[in-house]
């Protein structure tokens, strides 16, 4: 006999059960599992069985071999049996509850056709932690089920992998004005670009601009071979690649043609007023302070712009100011702005990204003239 802690006994909760496309939201996340939890011993160790209805959908969770579980075990110290489509977790009663909620949401990621590898299950495991430790975002529904952001188009879904990620695709559902600030591979860029996909596709904005400053031309192209395009596309090639990934390729070039989507320097913004579009200005570190507000002034009717940069990546000589830097002193606690700062624990590129910039925090290397911000 297993006694509840912190909540009331759960044999009326219901069991799992799927609900069709038809249903509204919250009837497809109102099926919760069917959870035991109390002491097993001295240890004060929790158990927790999950019970899921659809067996195709538990076996995504479980991944080929259970390996999905072993990935959960090993990153949250518990132990999960799997029999059928029941799970049990036994492990302390923070790390067992952290385990049933990373499942959960897992469980619901597999419902909604996602493909469930390596990378959505460590999401799910941040995500959990991050919800238990109280944190904004991820929000927690009824019976402590999560809901990570997501951002939808026609061609694919992305889910939040970590609760900055969960920060950021809010702020950019709501704010104007959006900051992205951290280290490589945390999905900055790649987001706002998806962002800006949704926001067309649904007709919210009228166009698409992409922007880079070419440092390494120093803003003046006119020496290099080919048109304009063949000149710059060299500097915007991460932003392409967000963009077909989000957008069939075909509609691209389209989009690229009748000027519905630019991607162009940022010396080209200068004289325009941006309106009716989603704007994102990408290695904005590498801008000078005017360069910056140039940009920033742009602003114009109905439109929504991104910031993302890495202050500790700075490609400007020495003696100039980056206008990154400044404008998140200049802007800090204007209404309307919100800045998300991503860290290294957010980086979702490849493990190994995470460790290598840690190494360089703790070296103390950063670009070459780094600035605390």
């Amino acid at each position: 006999m297993f006694e509840s802690r912190g909540r009331e006994p759960t044999a009326s909760t219901p069991k799992r059960c799927d609900a069709g496309d038809g249903q509204d939201q919250e009837t497809r996340l109102n099926a919760a599992t069917d959870v035991k939890l109390g002491p097993t011993g001295a240890s004060d160790m929790a158990h927790i069985v999950l019970t899921f209805d659809n067996n195709k959908h538990a076996s995504a969770v479980y991944g080929q071999f259970d390996e999905n579980l072993a990935r959960v075990e090993q990153q949250l110290g518990v132990d999960i049996r799997s029999k059928g489509n029941q799970l049990s977790i036994k492990g302390t009663p923070q790390a067992a509850e952290q385990t049933r909620r990373a499942l959960d949401y897992l469980y619901d990621l597999a419902r909604k056709g996602a493909v469930l590898s390596g990378s959505e299950v460590d999401g799910a495991v941040r995500m959990a932690v991050a919800a238990d430790d109280q944190l904004t975002l991820p929000t927690l529904e009824k019976k402590g089920r999560m809901a990570a952001a997501q951002i939808s188009t026609r061609k694919r879904t992305i889910y939040a992998r970590t609760p900055n990620q969960d920060a950021y695709m809010r702020a950019l559902d709501r704010a104007e004005l959006v900051f992205g600030i951290g280290p490589a591979g945390t999905g900055k860029t790649y987001l706002a670009v998806a962002h800006a996909a949704m926001l067309l596709e649904r007709g919210l904005v009228e166009r698409i601009i992409l922007s880079r400053p070419a440092v390494e031309a120093g803003e003046r192209l006119g020496f290099l071979p080919g048109d304009m395009k063949e000149k710059v596309d060299p500097y915007l090639r991460p932003l392409y690649d967000a963009l077909y990934d989000m957008i069939p390729s075909d509609k691209v070039e389209r989009a690229l043609a009748a000027g519905v989507i630019e991607v162009a320097p940022l010396a080209f913004m200068r004289g325009r007023t941006l309106a009716h579009s989603a704007v994102i200005l990408d290695e904005a570190q590498n801008t000078t302070a005017m360069q910056m507000k140039m940009f920033l002034t742009r602003l114009g009717e109905n439109a929504r712009m991104i910031v993302t940069g890495d202050p500790t990546q700075i490609d400007l000589p020495h003696n100039v100011k980056s206008g990154l830097v400044e404008a998140l002193h200049v802007l800090e606690g204007v209404p309307g702005i919100v800045t998300v700062r991503f860290e290294d624990k957010d980086v979702v590129r490849h493990p190994l990204v995470a460790e290598i910039v840690r190494a360089y925090d703790r070296f103390g290397s950063g670009g070459r003239n780094e600035a605390k911000v």
